[in-house]
């Protein structure tokens, strides 16, 4: 089973849903690239992500493996699942559709940007700094997840200028004109208080994976795994058996 995280995040956001997953099979974390611990490369797009993901798979000798995809990272293994289906066992899909969205991080990745490193002694500082300009307490915390410490100074673990600059494409889908549909077991999970994925995305989902079940999560917004993981669970849990 791999795990494939969303925009800004890594795979040890992962890391109480995957012990529990680990419990019925082998998981693994990956960062994506330009996040966490992996390298700072270009190209940032889907079909980059995809190739990476098949190479690490081709590391740990797995042919096929179930797929679990938040955000960013299920477009990734929507992705993958469209171009080598043979590597992709059962796909779950975390809140985000196979659609371009009309909004962007430009905003966020400014504010990120403007965080006067050389200044900061720690991420309570950053924190208080944030907080002017980000007022949700939960997307900061996320956030300076990615702030490290590099010998006397701090800086973003993450690859902002990579990521600044495949934003337009981030926000899209790739052209899978051509592809066959995945007809493999899918399961798309969403917020209910989510805006990813809406009912008029339900043509392009069932278009592209046919056997897909899209399920809501009552209450949950766009990290549903981590703001009810015990139901995300039990949801992804049953799907897998």
């Amino acid at each position: 089973m791999t795990i494939l995280h969303g925009l800004f995040g890594a795979g040890r956001n992962w890391n109480a849903i995957a012990r529990r997953l680990a419990e019925q099979a082998r998981v693994l974390l990956p960062d994506l690239r330009n996040h966490g611990a992996s390298p700072h490369a270009e190209p940032m797009t889907y079909p980059a992500m995809a190739t990476d993901v098949g190479a690490l798979l081709d590391r740990q000798g797995i042919e096929r493996s179930d797929m679990i995809g938040h955000s960013m990272g299920g477009k990734a293994a929507m992705y993958l699942a469209l171009t080598e289906p043979q590597r992709v066992d059962r796909l779950v899909v975390v809140d985000i559709a196979p659609v371009r969205y009309d909004h962007s991080f430009q905003g966020l990745i400014r504010i990120l940007r403007q965080l006067p490193l050389a200044h900061m002694t720690g991420r309570a500082a950053a924190d208080e700094w944030l907080a002017r300009q980000i007022p949700e307490a939960a997307l900061r915390q996320f956030l300076l997840q990615n702030l490290v410490r590099r010998g006397d100074r701090y800086l973003w673990r993450i690859n902002l200028d990579a990521i600044e600059q495949a934003m337009p494409e981030l926000i899209g889908f790739p052209d899978v004109h051509g592809l066959r549909p995945f007809f493999g077991p899918a399961l798309f999970i969403a917020g209910e208080r989510s805006t990813y994925v809406l009912p008029e995305h339900n043509t392009a989902i069932e278009r592209l994976f046919p056997q897909a079940a899209i399920e809501r999560l009552p209450g949950a917004g766009h990290w549903l795994h981590s703001e009810q993981p015990e139901q995300f669970l039990s949801i992804v849990q049953r799907f897998l058996r």
